[in-house]
């Protein structure tokens, strides 16, 4: 199986991603291409914000990736918070959006995996590696690092709440499976529903958007009704990965990562873009083109721009969070 659907035997590699990058035989010194014209790239953080740099991994056949969120914006829409690798931990920190400055930690653990806000803002839901498992926590998005446990025993990860704050979300990891199961906030009552990683919930319905291999080992982008039952295949392409789903704040567009290739004349070279679809699969689009690996795509609150994580612009390929418009 690809890379590109297994983000889950990736995890313990983020941590190495974060404080080294692997040689790399393109420029990634610009800040855009030629194809990316017409969009206005902005450098969020700086070198010494540490972000990380999900972890990819690239053969002579594709390119594999961590697919998990590690970047998301505030209710309000004045922070962003992200994975900074710091003193050998990693851990959520947060940045003002209106200011050029410092970051404020906001776990104090060891190894976090990847995180969410709460739609009411107030919340934090993110995973940790302990171990061999993953442990889902819950924690205040302003106040302290007291944390409440949400799973334990189990390789848990990909967390996401519901829209009214009653589920929290997630992907397990059984042997060689991986699933989508859910955690009552009020009864702790756990469901399984589906096979499928990367969930996000769909405003206003009983489903969520999930990522799922194909027969041919090519990673697709389904809806899934846990009520109905229903399952529609939205994004599938013969030649491509798709992971990392995300709905627009007016829930007209899906925003996701791909695998792309680059190739001149002998040259060629693997790497990751953003695209686009609408919500039932119509006006696909390519967003970006560099030879940088975009990754951990998120939606401005306003629907504007796109936050993404993205060695362009550092000659030495050292991640940063950019943000780009949205044009359509």
């Amino acid at each position: 199986m690809r890379f590109g659907i297994q983000p889950y035997s990736m995890v313990f590699l983020l941590a190495l991603a974060c404080e080294s990058t692997m040689a790399q035989s393109v420029d990634y010194s610009v800040v855009s291409v030629p194809e990316e014209s017409g969009t206005d790239f902005t450098q969020i953080s700086q070198t010494t914000d540490y972000v990380c740099m999900p972890e990819v991994k690239r053969s002579n056949r594709g390119i594999g990736w961590f697919s998990n969120r590690i970047l998301d914006i505030s209710t309000d829409g004045s922070q962003i918070a992200y994975l900074s690798f710091r003193n050998n931990t990693t851990n959520i920190f947060i940045k003002d959006l209106s200011k050029q400055g410092s970051s404020i930690q906001k776990t104090n653990r060891t190894a976090v995996l990847d995180f969410s806000y709460s739609p009411d803002g107030k919340q934090i839901v993110f995973s940790e590696a302990r171990g061999k498992t993953n442990q889902i926590f819950q924690t205040s998005a302003d106040k302290g690092f007291v944390c409440r446990q949400i799973t334990s025993g189990n390789m848990d990860y990909s967390p996401i709440y519901s829209a009214d704050m009653k589920l929290i979300f997630f992907a397990r990891q059984e042997n060689k499976s991986i699933s989508i199961w859910s955690h009552d906030m009020q009864n702790n009552f756990l469901a399984n529903y589906s096979q499928g990683l990367n969930p996000y919930p769909v405003k206003g319905e009983p489903a969520f958007i999930c990522v799922r291999p194909n027969a041919a080992g090519h990673s697709e982008i389904w809806k899934v009704n846990y009520e109905t039952g229903v399952e529609e295949c939205i994004v599938s392409q013969p030649d491509r990965d798709f992971t990392s789903p995300s709905i627009s704040p007016d829930g007209q567009w899906l925003l996701f990562v791909g695998s792309s290739k680059i190739e001149t004349g002998s040259f060629s070279y693997y790497n990751t873009d953003l695209f686009v679809s609408r919500l039932d699969g119509t006006g696909f689009a390519q967003l970006t083109y560099h030879a940088a690996d975009d990754l951990s795509p998120v939606w401005s609150k306003d629907g504007r721009y796109i936050y993404f994580v993205s060695q362009r612009g550092n000659k030495e390929a050292k991640a940063n969070i950019w943000r780009m418009t949205f044009n359509y």
